[in-house]
């Protein structure tokens, strides 16, 4: 059996072939009249129902090559549906037929003119009358039955992966669907769509370490935002807009696991004159909208649960679900406390930069694994969310919801802050913990500080990312990217 570079040695020399013919190996043009796809739903028409009447001409990639004879058939895709061509010496004389078999090989993107009709065997097919190189490969598709084993490859070399599997080319053309629908009910329910700042010199609206780089032109360092532009859509609501949002790429530099990546798609909305509740509602709606629209069900089977989405969404109460598998009530326990219980739990955590707020969010995490949801965790307290209004009958706790699937998060929400001198001080709280190593813990934002000083009505803000995707696929969040960051080989 030859290997990868022989087999792109022979390649080569019937590219030199090509060109000694003086035939273009790569042409920018082809002369194709009809997609697959287009050929077999007009089929009756184009064919004719009587051999050779209508020409069409089609263009894609060799899949498949076999001949006896002085025929031979190739399996032709391009994208849209796989047709059979029939190359025959008689229709092409001996030369032209001589220089197909010699030069194209399967992987070749090729142009076939020609008729279409049907075989004995019942098998759609196109009689070639000519045909035309459109793309020559060097190097060869991966066997056609296994295609490629090794699940790393698969991601590293995903365009050979979605030749030879249905389910990856799904996933992507679900995935387009996914973030579409999203868009189509958020614009249905008059939102505008907005574009905010990817590079920030305070990275804002979440609690994420961010990426750092340097900015050459203003001699500044900058950071790649690890919101959709929390705090610069809600300088929009103090502009005056009432309904916002953005679907974008953002950025967190931290662990990367079946659930968590480092640079992925987000969408949040900011809905003015809105609290956390009328939030929960329009959410649960539009998890049903989009879940229909991309997978035509409100049922699926994620991570060993059955979720029904057309279900009545619980509320969750954070302190008591807490204290109900765990024994902590997490307003009154110290933090020694808290780590006494994530021991005798055996819960892996940071020890850099730990406090309350981390220790509480690791008993949190600890504990949401045995809820199937759909339903709503709520009452928060204060220090896990230094961006959300206090609760009126509960300063302790603050007005956040977080969406609960199949164990896991999968979007969170609140009733906005928007009193200055309370953001100011929780601002500073944070400052402290990142002074002392939090590197998690959200900056002090002057600015934003400032935006609020002038006036922000109570608004909503909700924030979901391609995590729900990846879980109603039921697939790690990575094999859900169409291209995953890889370390390099």
């Amino acid at each position: 059996m030859p290997d990868i570079e022989e087999l792109r040695e022979t390649r080569i020399a019937k590219l030199k072939k090509l060109k000694e013919a003086g035939i273009l190996a790569y042409p920018a043009k082809t002369n194709r009249t009809h997609s697959i796809a287009e050929v077999i739903a007009n089929w009756k028409k184009l064919s004719g129902g009587i051999l050779g009447k209508k020409s069409v001409v089609i263009a894609g990639r060799i899949m498949a090559k076999r001949g006896q004879g002085g025929l031979t058939f190739v399996d032709v895709n391009d994208g849209s549906g796989k047709l059979q061509a029939i190359i025959k010496q008689d229709k092409l004389g001996e030369k032209g037929y001589q220089f197909f078999l010699d030069v194209f090989d399967i992987g070749d993107f090729v142009e076939i003119k020609g008729t279409l009709f049907t075989t004995k065997r019942g098998e759609k097919t196109i009689e070639a009358s000519d045909y035309k190189m459109l793309s020559k490969a060097l190097l060869p598709l991966p066997e056609k039955w296994h295609g490629i084993q090794d699940v790393e490859e698969k991601l590293r070399k995903r365009y050979l992966d979605i030749i030879f599997n249905p389910e990856v080319r799904a996933m992507v053309e679900k995935r387009t669907t996914f973030w579409a629908s999203m868009r189509e009910f958020l614009v249905e329910k008059g939102f505008l769509e907005v574009e905010t700042p990817v590079l920030e010199t305070t990275p804002g609206g979440a609690d994420a370490r961010p990426f750092k780089t340097h900015h050459n032109a203003l001699d500044i360092d900058v950071f790649l935002r690890i919101s959709m532009g929390e705090l610069w859509q809600k300088k929009l609501m103090v502009a005056g807009f009432e309904k916002t949002f953005e679907i974008g790429r953002q950025f967190r530099n931290e662990g990367m696991d079946s659930e968590h990546l480092q640079d992925y798609s987000q969408m949040e909305f900011y809905w003015a004159y809105a609290d956390y509740e009328m939030g929960m509602e329009m959410v649960e709606e539009m998890y049903k909208y989009v879940a229909k629209k991309t997978f035509g069900t409100l049922n699926f089977k994620i991570r060993g649960f059955d979720v029904d989405l057309s279900k009545k969404w619980e509320k969750y109460d954070y302190q008591s679900i807490i204290s109900k598998y765990t024994g902590i009530d997490v307003l009154e326990a110290s933090v020694d406390e808290i780590e006494k219980a994530l021991q005798k739990l055996k819960i892996d955590y940071d020890k850099n930069g730990f406090n309350k707020t981390r220790a509480i969010d690791n008993l949190w995490k600890y504990c949401r694994k045995n809820i199937p949801g759909p339903g709503f965790l709520i009452n928060v307290p204060i220090i896990m969310e230094p961006l959300a209004k206090r609760m009126e009958k509960n300063p302790k706790l603050v007005q956040r919801f977080q969406v609960i699937l199949a164990g896991s998060e999968m979007g969170k929400g609140y009733s906005e802050l928007n009193d200055p001198i309370d953001q100011a001080e929780r601002f500073a709280e944070q400052q402290k913990l990142r002074d002392a190593g939090d590197q998690e813990a959200q900056m002090y934002d002057k600015d934003f500080v400032e935006a609020l000083e002038h006036g922000m009505p109570p608004t909503c803000g909700f924030g979901v990312s391609e995590r729900l995707f990846s879980f109603l696929m039921d697939k790690p969040a990575r094999d859900c990217q169409i291209f995953p960051l890889m370390r390099p080989k």
